[in-house]
């Protein structure tokens, strides 16, 4: 199985989460949100498929210096999805895209569940 993990190298949680994919000896390849951005198309899928509350990272410091007026843009998917792309630090991190679905955030017992 090979997957595609998207995220931001440097992010702890991601970290785990590819030492985990390793350690398992699953392949993957990984998208690197501040060399490439997030897609819009894929972020709009995401929050489609789990919604805003489980894609937006609300804890990080990048949605913590949004205005007012974007934070409650947040809640609309569409607008979500737009701010997403334009600030994806503030996807939670990773997100897994597998053949049967998606995976936000690095769970251990959750990824076992779903991609062992």
């Amino acid at each position: 199985m090979t997957i595609d993990v998207y995220g931001i190298p440097n992010c702890d949680t991601v970290k785990k989460a590819r030492v985990w994919l390793d350690a398992n000896g699953i392949d993957y390849t990984f998208h690197d949100y501040k060399k490439v951005g997030a897609d819009a198309d894929k972020v709009a899928a995401w929050i489609a498929d789990k919604g805003v509350d489980v894609v937006l990272n609300k804890r990080g410091t990048t949605f913590r210096k949004l205005t007012d007026a974007e934070k409650a843009d947040a809640a609309d998917p569409q607008k979500a999805a737009a701010l997403l792309v334009q600030h994806p630090s503030m996807i939670k991190r990773p997100v897994a895209v597998h053949a049967s679905g998606i995976l936000v955030g690095f769970k251990e017992d959750e990824w076992s569940a779903t991609l062992s």
